[in-house]
């Protein structure tokens, strides 16, 4: 975020008129690969003990492949607001919180979590991950990290929860540059929302376009979706 202004001053604004609490799951547990051994036929008569083939571990499940698409096909202008439809997906969740000087390595960590636990149930992410903001104050904020999926399975694994992105009538606003400098962007909604006169719903959606790296970061482009009420 910038030196004067911590992204806390738009999002506590935007947040006013409504809040909802995120409760963090506990973390994945991975279990390890089973394993098993073929001995092979017994000697037969008067045949020396034969050796027993070496292990062989069960496979992997393979990983999840394919490009991931945004929510809302149609690129965004940054100079523009567009009025979109979201479509509710289904995706895998974990919730987590984080210092406001720690958002960047929080959510980087969290959807790598999640995209570990994906790969390892064999689930593939259709989508490109999206963040929900549920609360902030003055310490930080609390969120849900949602990483689209091309279907729920019907066997849940386990440390996956599951449910699906927000959908329904949103207003687009496009972030380009280092995420250091996305409250300037938050500015603009919040001149928009107040201009129009708009009153949203308690949860902003960022959804990234673009890897999350590191707060500098001049290539990021995040899409932050305002749902009216």
């Amino acid at each position: 975020m910038t030196a004067t202004r911590s992204p806390l001053t738009v999002l506590a604004l935007l947040f006013s008129l409504a809040t909802a609490a995120a409760q963090t799951p506990p973390p994945a547990q991975g279990n390890p690969l089973p394993t098993t051994t073929n001995p092979g036929p017994g000697p037969g008569p008067g045949e020396a003990p034969r050796a027993p083939l070496p292990e062989k571990a069960v496979p992997a499940a393979p990983a999840p492949t394919g490009p991931r698409q945004p929510l809302v096909e149609k690129p965004g202008d940054p100079s523009d607001v567009d009025e979109v439809t979201l479509p509710a997906r289904p995706a895998a969740i974990l919730a987590g919180s984080a210092k406001w000087d720690a958002a960047v390595p929080s959510l980087k960590d969290t959807f790598a979590r999640l995209d570990a636990d994906l790969a390892r149930a064999g689930i593939r992410a259709v989508g490109r991950p999206v963040a929900v903001f549920t609360r902030t104050d003055d310490e930080g904020f609390q969120y849900e990290a949602m990483v689209p999926v091309e279907r729920v399975p019907e066997t849940k694994p386990e440390g996956l929860r599951f449910g699906t992105t927000p959908g329904g009538k949103a207003l687009r606003f496009v972030h380009k540059g280092p995420y250091a400098e996305i409250d300037q962007t938050y500015e603009t909604v919040t001149a928009y929302l107040d201009a129009k006169g708009i009153v949203v719903q308690d949860a902003f959606v960022e959804e990234y376009l673009t890897d999350l790296k590191d707060p500098g970061d001049d290539g990021l482009e995040v899409n932050i979706y305002a749902l009216p009420k």
